[in-house]
């Protein structure tokens, strides 16, 4: 592009280089570095979109060892008179977990690493199986108005829900006013449709298995034979997504 006024070429030379790079040239150059400099001329390599969760589940013999540590946020305030006030910033707890403890042989940290890999570490997220927390019984999800249909699968402890978006798929039971049907479906997030609006003042309730979607908490995963093999347990810390 010799002259200024003609800079809206550079459009048609970007395209030229996407071009020739779609039919497999390995690299494309332009070669004109005081006009690239002088009209501000910028090309990005567009990556494809990374998926954000792989519905997979974390390996079970891994998982089934892991630790447990739900986190809450809450900030404090205390009076000079040493009263507090409290409030609570996060609606519901965020659990975090370390895996670590489940790795007990050579293979074990051969699946560790090969699962850390396709999940390209925190990058997409995953499904882990608490085991202390894994099931939900006649949980109620609402009670019918006679024009809703769909309905939140939430886990309670005591008066606080926790809404659960990865339920297994197959272990869902829904019942009305105690009577289970068969007549809903599952949707995408763990919303139950039923085929019908529930008459007005009808209690829904459900009973199901569900894994709690997390992902790796740090970019790099360090284990070792050594460490393996002097009985210390690795540390493979895994928090909580928020869906």
């Amino acid at each position: 592009v010799l002259n200024a006024e003609d800079a809206d070429q550079w459009r048609g030379i970007a395209d030229a280089a996407d071009a020739a790079r779609a039919r497999g040239v390995a690299a494309t150059f332009v070669w004109a570095l005081p006009q690239v400099i002088r009209d501000g001329f910028v090309c990005f390599d567009q990556e494809d979109d990374v998926q954000a969760f792989d519905d997979v589940l974390f390996p079970i013999a891994l998982g089934r060892e892991a630790e447990v540590a739900p986190e809450v946020s809450t900030t404090i305030v205390t009076s000079a008179g040493g009263t507090e006030a409290r409030n609570a910033e996060w609606a519901e707890a965020r659990t975090h977990y370390d895996v670590g403890p489940g790795v007990r042989s050579e293979a074990d940290i051969a699946a560790l690493l090969g699962f850390f890999r396709a999940r390209m570490g925190p990058a997409k997220g995953f499904r882990l199986r608490d085991p202390f927390d894994w099931e939900g019984v006649d949980e109620a999800l609402g009670v019918g108005d006679g024009a809703a249909a769909s309905f939140q699968l939430v886990r309670h402890y005591g008066g606080v829900a926790r809404r659960i978006t990865r339920p297994v798929s197959g272990t869902v039971r829904v019942a009305l006013d105690g009577v289970e049907t068969e007549a809903f479906s599952l949707g995408a997030g763990g919303v139950v449709t039923l085929d019908a609006a529930p008459d007005e003042g009808v209690e829904v309730s459900a009973s199901f298995v569900f894994d709690v979607p997390v992902r790796f908490a740090e970019d790099r995963l360090t284990v070792s034979r050594a460490t393996f093999l002097a009985g210390a347990a690795v540390s493979v810390p895994l928090v909580e997504v928020r869906e």
